[in-house]
């Protein structure tokens, strides 16, 4: 039944026969055949059937439910054998929410040099993209924010603290500054994330908290196309600190501390709250240590 419950798990994201079957390396009729095979063993229709794949029933949804949980089950069960046999192998799925980019190195290359027959897999999601990931379990582990919105069935462990600073020209009119005002930035033109991003959500909560609301005249969802439009005269972005630590700032800008209020928010890495936890996620989650204690150099952001 496991086979079929993989060729269920891939219908359901491929949603087209064809596609299903390339990504299991079957035939489609052999899919199919698995797929009718287990409507009958349940006796209830899976899929909504037509020329072209419908989506499934509603006993549908609940046997996919089941059988992404079985799934997972039986890759736990495997790599715990392997583990007792051979030491941890495997992959790691990872999610991380994009202003966290830079801090995955931090995560990813002391757990490759312990484990280098563990393979890494990160993906750029956003935070709600990351809870479903491991809710469905298509990830094993997520790097996203831990105290502002909320998180459900989740194990978390804080890695760091997230901070703001206003980046804009060197040569512009706060380039001989050091701090500004949140409610001061508001009057700028601004280049921020775009709303699906908890980060943007988190910088328009703080505005709002100090009684501004400011007007984008650009929203990208790339933290890259964030920094560089800070050099754009007249337009200043809002980063994390964290990210300027990392990389330095741009040649031509400057960074400015945002205060009243000086905001910081909790990132983390998450795990799904199932007992047992995966070996590999709960591996990485131990032995990744916050960034406070990790001794990371550091880049002067004030040039």
């Amino acid at each position: 039944m496991i086979r079929q419950l993989i060729y269920l798990d891939a219908l359901a994201r491929e949603k087209h026969f064809r596609r299903a079957a390339e990504a299991c390396h079957v035939s489609q009729p052999t899919l199919s055949a698995a797929i009718v095979q287990l409507e009958e063993e349940l006796g209830v229709m899976i899929v909504e059937r037509g020329r072209r794949f419908q989506g499934l029933t509603k006993e549908g949804e609940v046997a996919l439910a089941h059988a992404r949980r079985i799934l997972a089950e039986a890759d736990q069960m495997k790599s715990s054998i392997a583990e007792l046999r051979e030491g941890l192998s495997g992959r790691i799925r990872l999610g991380a929410i994009p202003t966290a980019l830079p801090m995955i190195a931090h995560i990813t290359a002391p757990f490759s040099a312990r484990y280098p027959t563990v393979s890494l897999t990160v993906l750029s999601l956003t935070s709600q993209e990351i809870q479903q990931g491991i809710d469905n379990f298509e990830l094993d582990v997520g790097l996203t924010y831990l105290d502002n919105e909320p998180l459900d069935r989740v194990i978390s462990k804080p890695i760091y603290q997230e901070s703001y600073v206003l980046l804009s020209r060197e040569d512009g009119p706060l380039g001989t500054r050091d701090t500004i005002s949140w409610a001061e930035a508001a009057e700028h033109k601004l280049c921020l994330l775009t709303g699906d991003m908890q980060n943007r959500r988190i910088i328009d909560g703080i505005f709002r908290s100090v009684g501004a609301s400011p007007r984008p005249v650009i929203e990208t969802n790339s933290i890259f196309n964030l920094v560089s439009h800070a050099g754009i005269e007249g337009i200043a972005s809002i980063v994390s600190l964290q990210l300027l630590e990392f990389f330095g700032v741009p040649l031509g800008t400057r960074a400015l501390q945002l205060v009243e209020p000086e905001a910081q928010r909790t990132i983390g890495l998450i795990v799904a709250d199932r007992q047992p936890i995966a070996p590999l996620a709960r591996n990485l989650l131990m032995m990744t240590k916050p960034v406070t204690d990790a001794g990371l150099p550091r880049r002067p952001i004030i040039r």
